[in-house]
């Protein structure tokens, strides 16, 4: 958190998270449209300004939720990217 909200708030900083799209030989994504109870949060979303991941690089900085939602759909990986809109659309996210 310190290294990512220092990177957020220093000149020409980039606070980037890089993460692999998927776990478990990849049956699980890792960009998920919410976490699940009880789930632990280190880092706000104001602090994250990219996503990277094999898939590309999801730019968040000064976007809407909306936005944001299908920035971090196209960095996932394309068999769950359907399953993310779906349940984006369902709660009128997108």
């Amino acid at each position: 958190m310190d290294f990512v909200r220092g990177a957020s708030r220093s000149k020409g900083g980039k606070p980037i998270m890089a993460l692999p799209a998927t776990a478990k030989n990849d049956t699980m994504s890792k960009i998920v449209f919410e976490l699940a109870p009880g789930a632990g949060v280190v880092t706000s979303r104001a602090d994250v300004h990219y996503v990277v991941t094999e898939f590309g690089v999801a730019k968040l900085y000064g976007k809407c939720i909306r936005e944001r939602a299908l920035e971090l759909v196209n960095v996932a990986h394309p068999k769950f990217r359907d399953e993310l809109l779906f349940k984006a659309k369902q709660v009128k996210l997108i």
